[in-house]
């Protein structure tokens, strides 16, 4: 079994600091995400819409 040192002060806060980091970049990939997930399923209801009007028109 290996003993693992207490963590110093700088290391405690470096860890916070590097976790804060991830966390906000998480968040900019989900949001990201999100918006190319909402414009893409506008983009399918416009084209939905269209082949719907067509078909409605006759032609």
């Amino acid at each position: 079994m290996t003993d693992k040192q207490p963590l110093t002060r700088a290391e405690r806060e470096a860890r916070a600091v590097f976790r804060q980091a991830e966390a906000v970049k998480a968040l900019s990939d989900h949001d990201k995400q999100q918006k190319d997930f909402h414009a893409n399923r506008e983009r399918l209801k416009a084209e939905r819409l269209a082949r719907e009007a067509l078909k409605q028109s006759g032609c």
